[in-house]
């Protein structure tokens, strides 16, 4: 592991694999980071996320509980996962949700994909092997595998392809 910058904050059960490069003020706890993976400054990944190997993950990104992220791929600055399409503070009565109280889903982001800067990952999709995502979509659906997707909602343009 290659830490450079001061104030990562990486809690016990956090499982890192070989070469991984951990820049400054990085907040890690719960998850699982594979081999040859780059995470950026300003970065948060919670309890229950999955990182794989050599995934580049730009600075000032949140990727919240409920998140696999495959093998090779890239996420750019400032995107945002969320894992709650209802999110509240409190429940009917008033009290503060609890741990358990409210329901999360699952976010898969296939291998190679790409995510453009400040993309908003809306829970419960699945991001298709080499799709590439633009800077700025919100994705409320599945991505197909090699589709490109702008906008929001994010749809798709066209497919990649490469030789």
């Amino acid at each position: 592991m290659s830490v450079r910058g001061p104030h990562l904050v990486i809690s016990d059960d956090v499982k890192i694999g070989d070469n991984v490069k951990l820049h400054g003020f990085a907040n890690l706890y719960g998850c699982s980071i594979g081999d040859e993976t780059s995470v950026g400054t300003f970065v948060e990944i919670q309890k229950d996320v999955t990182i794989g190997n050599k995934v580049k993950i730009q600075s000032h990104s949140f990727i919240c509980s409920m998140v696999v992220i495959e093998d090779e791929v890239f996420i750019g600055h400032g995107v945002m996962f969320t894992n709650d399409l209802y999110p509240r503070s409190t429940n009917t009565k008033g009290d503060t949700l609890q741990v358990g109280e409210w329901e999360g889903m699952n976010t898969l982001v296939k291998r190679r994909a790409s995510i453009g800067s400040n993309a908003s990952i809306i829970c419960g999709v699945t991001i298709g092997d080499n799709a590439i995502i633009g800077a700025g979509s919100v994705v409320t659906k599945d991505v197909p595998p090699n589709a490109i997707v702008t906008g929001v909602p994010a749809k798709v343009i066209r497919f990649v392809n490469e030789k």
